[in-house]
């Protein structure tokens, strides 16, 4: 690549600023092997979601996560292809939809303005530990029907269930005890409405029913476990990275704080420009030839949506950040049958979220030079968010 290093997922360089990585990976291997991960990435946008369209050659059964967690692939959303995919999909959209998640919006408020009142009175603050994961944590508990449990316990577990270890370039044990203490605690949840039914996310998804057809209890112990860990880690990572982008962009930021109206546009932009879910892993199931290269059956590919969404033949100066701009078709969300499920709520979570944080805090800036970065294959997200309020 150059004068650059090759590309690697497991490079904490990397993790921090990717998109030089990516522009080199558009321009000059647009089908790139992937040495130290064993993984070929596909980086231009038309090439990605293509991919994610075409879910029958690019298949997502043996997991989605680039190193994926053991007993996960084939029981949640992500890790399924049609009819089974489109089957779990139907009955976690049937326990959604019956739990409108509009009663989620005064949650977010309150919450917000509870973490607000302490933070006006301190010079500085960490928005993902203070503000972005105390609103997560507290309205997907109250979603689930979760008991009050030390917030930041789960968290940590979630972080840590979906990272990955650079140097040993995969999952330590520390890891995987980290994802079955997440599903233990999930799994006895799963017994205990079955016992007593509430009214929650959890129970509905252990009743959902289509035609006599219902969830297993592993599947609604994991597509329950994924809901933990996406509302947790990646609405959480996604509002700390819109922070990031409104603290970047000074002129952004006023805009949006003098009309609050401004907000829905500045997140689509930020999903396309700073994409929490940076890859995601599919296998193919037949020889593909792209770019020269032969994917062959069998091989892992990764689809790396944060450079497709910063690519120019798609995106006009793809490296600005513009909230004027309306990105049509970003893959924020991915693409096609694993579209996120979680999209519009998460929107709306953030708005409300971010709307309140800017009324009383127009002005912050970053309290260090150099962030850090969570160390994992798939996402990318600040692990602190240090600000000091101006």
């Amino acid at each position: 690549m150059g004068h650059m290093q090759p590309f690697s997922l497991y490079s904490p360089a990397i993790d921090a600023d990717p998109f030089p990585y990516y522009e080199a990976l558009r321009e000059n291997y647009p089908c790139y092997w992937c040495e130290d991960a064993g993984i070929w990435i596909l980086s231009r946008y038309q090439d990605v979601f293509d991919a994610a369209q075409d879910w029958a050659t690019y298949s997502s059964a043996q997991g989605n996560m680039i190193d994926e967690l053991p007993g996960r692939a084939g029981g949640t959303l992500g890790t399924t292809d049609p009819p089974r995919h489109d089957r779990l999909r139907a009955l976690a959209q049937s326990a959604f939809m019956r739990k409108t998640i509009a009663h989620l919006f005064p949650l977010t408020l309150d919450i917000a303005n509870r973490c607000l009142e302490r933070l006006c009175t301190q010079a500085e603050f960490d928005f993902v530990e203070d503000y972005s994961s105390q609103i997560t944590v507290g309205l997907l508990f109250k979603a689930m029907g979760l008991p009050p449990r030390d917030h930041s316990d789960i968290r940590r577990k979630v972080i840590l269930a979906v990272s990955t270890d650079k140097s040993a370039k995969g999952r330590t044990p520390e890891h995987l005890a980290a994802f079955k203490d997440l599903a233990d605690f999930i799994s006895a949840e799963v017994t205990a409405r079955r016992e007593k039914p509430t009214d929650d996310l959890i129970t509905l998804l252990a009743q959902a029913e289509i035609d006599g057809d219902r969830l297993t209890e592993r599947e609604v112990v994991l597509t329950s476990a994924t809901f933990v860990m996406a509302g947790v880690e990646s609405l959480s990572s996604f509002m700390s990275m819109f922070a990031l982008n409104l603290h970047d962009y000074p002129q952004a930021r006023r805009r949006v704080v003098a009309d609050p109206d401004l907000c829905p546009m500045a997140i689509e932009e930020s999903l396309r420009f700073n994409t929490s879910a940076q890859r995601f892993k599919r296998v193919a199931t037949r020889d593909v030839d792209l770019h020269g290269k032969t994917i062959r059956a069998g091989d892992t590919v990764a689809l790396a949506f944060g450079s497709a969404n910063r690519d120019g033949r798609k995106f006009p100066n793809p490296d600005v950040y513009d909230i004027d701009r309306r990105p049509q078709g970003h893959l924020g969300f991915g693409a096609g049958k694993h579209f996120c499920l979680g999209s519009q709520m998460a929107r709306e979570i953030t708005d409300i979220a971010m709307r309140r944080f800017l009324a009383r805090i127009p002005d912050f800036r970053l309290a260090v030079e150099r962030l850090t970065w969570n160390s994992s294959s798939n996402f990318r997200s600040p692990v602190a968010l240090p600000f000091i309020r101006e």
